[in-house]
């Protein structure tokens, strides 16, 4: 199959990045990382997560941060919520796209939020249900497509199966996360053979961590089975705090020099999003993750 001509870039940093980090980040810190990776060119940028504070102290200032940012034309601004409770919460304050989630490892499942994967879907059902009636785009998130820090390889008849499931129910489109970075270019393609069986290519995402050095020949693959929705975080910032030695995120500069070099359009001014990199990098006291971000000459 032939490259997309052109690949949407989501930009997680901001919830998926930063939920990470030890220490709470300032709410205008996270304000003005959103708006410079929006006038860097990002067109979709997760902000943040009505999660229980009590589980994700970092993120307890969403509904601030939704509030603060300036709205481009033509940006998405979706945010993560676990329940209709957190869904109620979000559109209170102002979300008008949502993201929900679930995964085919049951013990994943456990040790993530505390409850069965039947029980995920349930709950994510009826926030879709919810959500569709008040035509709120609803994105669906699947961790540990490619293996599980407690179960170890996932078959991909269950990862499919879990997309079917949860595509019917109305969701607009899928992230398939490889949340601990196992993954290689062989299994990708593999999932997502079995998975777009049953889910449309164009609706696929792929969410890829770097643990094992992976991401970029697994989103190299995974354009070759026509994906054109990638998740990445600015900087590299992230991680999984379930895997063993997980790193970040696909770092969003390493996947738009990909993307360049293959003459795939992304709509990114890279110097731009360099200085995002450096900026939030900063911020959070390190150097960029992102090994094109440091190799870059201003």
């Amino acid at each position: 199959m032939a490259f997309p001509t052109s690949v949407e870039i989501v930009d997680v940093c901001p919830r998926d990045g930063l939920q990470n980090e030890k220490g709470l980040v300032p709410v205008q810190v996270k304000i003005e990382l959103i708006n410079q990776l929006a006038d860097a060119g990002l067109r979709v940028i997760e902000v943040g997560s009505f999660v229980s504070p009590k589980w994700v102290p970092q993120l307890a200032d969403s509904r601030e941060v939704l509030a603060g940012i300036h709205r481009h034309p033509g940006v998405r601004y979706p945010v993560l919520v676990p329940n209709l409770k957190g869904f109620d919460l979000a559109i209170a304050a102002g979300a008008r796209e949502v993201s929900v989630f679930t995964t085919p490892s049951e013990q994943f499942s456990q040790k993530n939020t505390n409850c069965s994967v039947a029980d995920s879907i349930r709950r994510l059902s009826e926030v879709v249900t919810v959500a569709k009636a008040a035509n709120i785009r609803v994105r669906g998130y699947l961790s540990c497509v490619l293996g599980c820090p407690y179960e170890g390889e996932i078959a991909v008849e269950k990862v499919a199966d879990l997309a079917k499931t949860i595509y019917e129910m109305g969701c607009d489109e899928l992230s398939l996360g490889d949340t601990i970075g196992v993954g290689t270019p062989l299994k990708t393609k593999q999932m997502l053979e079995a998975v777009s069986a049953y889910v449309p290519i164009e609706k696929l995402a792929v969410h890829f961590h770097d643990t094992y050095g992976q991401a970029l020949v697994n989103i190299y693959a995974a354009l070759e089975m026509g994906v054109a929705i990638i998740d990445s975080s600015v900087a590299g910032i992230g991680g999984c705090p379930y895997a063993k030695g997980a790193t970040g995120n696909v770092a969003t500069e390493d996947v738009v020099y990909l993307l360049d070099g293959l003459g795939i359009k992304t709509g990114i001014d890279m110097k731009k999003l360099i200085a995002t990199g450096r900026y939030i990098a900063k911020q959070l006291g390190h150097e960029p993750f992102s090994r094109v971000n440091r190799a870059y000459a201003d």
